[in-house]
């Protein structure tokens, strides 16, 4: 054997030691398949304090499917990324915890079109999300109401529709604090509060981190909330 191939064989086998290594050690793994994909990168990723962090990739030639996998201290909010070269973002939002998820889409349709299988965080999560689409989609034919009677010079429709927005918004931020407080003991709760009802009531907010279990307060972001609780109360 040459020193070239000898030099080959050792990189190769660092490669396969590393690759098995991270896998051994990962105790969560993302299955997917994208429909209609053949060439491009998938990205597992998280927030990190200033920017996104890539945890795991992957480079599509030819096969739909992929496996990405990452080690998680306990369940968090983490984003499938696709780059496909066409200057666009293209991510779906995913609750994981220890274990795996599924996420099947299409190419196509890639953030719309994903079903996942995974977590029960992401169960309420997406039984969360199938309600407040609900509301969003009444705000679009509002805007839309809104928008005719400007055109219109209809200003007591255009002050009406104002009043009805303002209602929508109030039953979407009850909505959103009761479903927090009738899951205290998911982390779904106080990451709702943080991102979801975060201009609402800083009493509603207070009252979703005091509901909260030891152990979710305890969470990522239980901690979180806790940390933006004293924040405004210090004047942060």
């Amino acid at each position: 054997m040459t020193k070239l191939n000898k030099a080959l064989s050792l990189i190769i086998l660092v490669v396969l030691a590393v690759s098995c290594g991270k896998n051994n050690d990962a105790n969560f793994t993302l299955k997917g398949h994208i429909k209609g994909l053949k060439k491009g990168v998938v990205y597992l990723q998280k927030d990190g304090d200033s920017t996104i962090i890539d945890l795991d990739s992957m480079v599509i030639t030819g096969q739909p499917e992929f496996n990405l996998h990452t080690n998680l201290e306990e369940p968090i909010l983490l984003y499938l990324k696709l780059f496909k070269n066409d200057g666009e973002e293209h991510y779906i939002p995913f609750f994981a915890d220890k274990g795996i998820t599924e996420i099947n889409t299409t190419l196509k349709n890639f953030n719309f079109n994903s079903e996942i299988k995974g977590s029960k965080q992401h169960e309420l999560l997406e039984q969360y999300l199938g309600i407040i689409s609900q509301f969003n989609n009444k705000n679009l034919d509002i805007i839309e109401a809104r928008f005719n009677a400007q055109k219109n010079n209809d200003s007591i429709a255009v002050d009406s529709l104002g009043r009805i927005t303002d209602q929508l918004l109030k039953r979407k931020y009850a909505y959103t604090i009761q479903f927090a407080m009738n899951n205290k003991d998911s982390e779904i709760a106080p990451y709702l509060a943080l991102y979801e009802a975060r201009n609402a009531n800083p009493v509603y907010i207070d009252s979703i981190y005091n509901n909260l279990t030891t152990e979710i307060k305890n969470s990522f972001y239980g901690k979180k909330l806790g940390k933006a609780i004293t924040d405004r109360e210090a004047g942060k």
